[in-house]
């Protein structure tokens, strides 16, 4: 096996793989349809068995996700005594930090306790690459549960989260990611996804994690000032870790190794294209948000904003469809307060008359 090739630069890698495309899709006469069809027929490895699991699996995430709200979550949040707007949102956060602990937790074994060299050499991922080849069975569990996750999360962000304004960008990161997974479990490349999930996965946990500390830091009428301090600390690791995870390493990384490596190690390698157009729509949504966080930490530095209300403020609900989807994420009634007319302003009710 080859050494360990040095992670590049960003110059390293627009140059690289600006000619790597540049050389491939001049190499490509009869690219069109006709093309695509034919490297699907002769290399897509996917059974209807596998996708009817997911499916199912799908369904039970769904279905456990629900059962968590109904059963914990919901009942811990009025046991603690959350203020009602706080009380309907945590179960969403608490389902996906479960998740995404779990997840991330596994990507991490795999990468660092585990033979698979992925992680500090990033282009071994195409080593040995052949057309439907076997995929170890640590790798396919880690395909399912990721896979059906998301598959459950397109429903999940249309009916069950509370609804924002990127609620849309999110709908299209997770029809992108599905794609991501299911085409590159189909096509064996299994090896790129798994460096993938785990350096996206670390972000979601931290967000999260942050968004529970600000739901519980004014609970039962008492301001907590420890959870406030952990959601200011995890504010800014999570605006860190966004940038060093899917800014810095994944563009350096996956990237590199799919634009460059990709061809050195497999001239003729399936679906090229359609699998770095997909990386980088996915790399413009990182920037997208990351853009956002930056809009965020200034607002708290200027002074705009006396504490974190939320990790994502930017996020403006939508008042009669956020107040719907909590009410099917929760199970409950809505306050009696707002069915009167008053408002539910950062969990304090207001009467409109005042």
């Amino acid at each position: 096996m080859p050494p360990p090739e040095p992670m590049p630069g960003y110059g390293t890698l627009l140059r690289r793989g600006y000619g790597s495309l540049a050389e491939a899709a001049r190499g490509c006469g009869d690219c069109g349809w006709e093309l695509a069809r034919r490297t699907w027929a002769e290399n897509a490895h996917l059974g209807w068995a596998e996708v009817l699991l997911c499916g199912l699996c799908a369904l039970g995430w769904t279905a456990l996700r629900c059962a968590c709200s109904r059963s914990i979550f919901r009942p811990f949040g009025e046991w603690c005594n959350l203020q009602p707007k706080d009380a309907a949102k945590m179960p969403e956060s608490a389902w996906k930090l479960l998740f995404y602990t779990l997840s991330w937790s596994y990507g991490t074994y795999l990468l660092f306790f585990t033979d698979y060299p992925f992680f500090h050499d990033p282009p071994s991922v195409f080593y040995g690459w052949k057309q439907g080849m076997e995929v170890p069975t640590d790798i396919a569990v880690a395909y399912l549960l990721q896979g059906s996750f998301y598959g459950h999360s397109i429903y999940a962000t249309a009916y069950m989260d509370t609804w924002r304004k990127d609620s849309v960008v999110m709908l299209l990161h997770h029809v992108v990611t599905l794609t991501l997974i299911a085409s590159s479990y189909a096509f064996r490349y299994h090896n790129v996804g798994i460096l993938v999930l785990f350096l996206h996965d670390i972000s979601d946990v931290q967000l999260e994690f942050t968004k529970l500390n600000v739901y519980f830091k004014h609970r039962g009428g008492v301001y907590h000032r420890l959870n406030d301090i952990i959601s200011n600390v995890g504010c800014l690791t999570f605006s860190v870790s966004w940038f060093w995870f899917r800014l810095y390493w994944f563009p350096l990384k996956v990237l590199y190794a799919t634009c460059y490596s990709s061809l050195q190690s497999v001239p003729n390698i399936p679906f090229y294209f359609f699998f770095n157009a997909l990386l980088l729509i996915l790399t413009l949504m990182n920037i997208y948000w990351f853009l956002y966080i930056v809009l965020f930490v200034a607002k708290v530095l200027m002074g705009q904003m006396q504490e974190v209300n939320d990790v994502r403020e930017y996020d403006v609900e939508d008042a009669g469809k956020s107040a719907r989807a909590r009410k099917r994420e929760a199970g409950i009634q809505l306050p009696k307060a707002l069915k009167e007319g008053l408002h539910l302003r950062n969990g304090l009710v207001k009467d409109k008359r005042l």
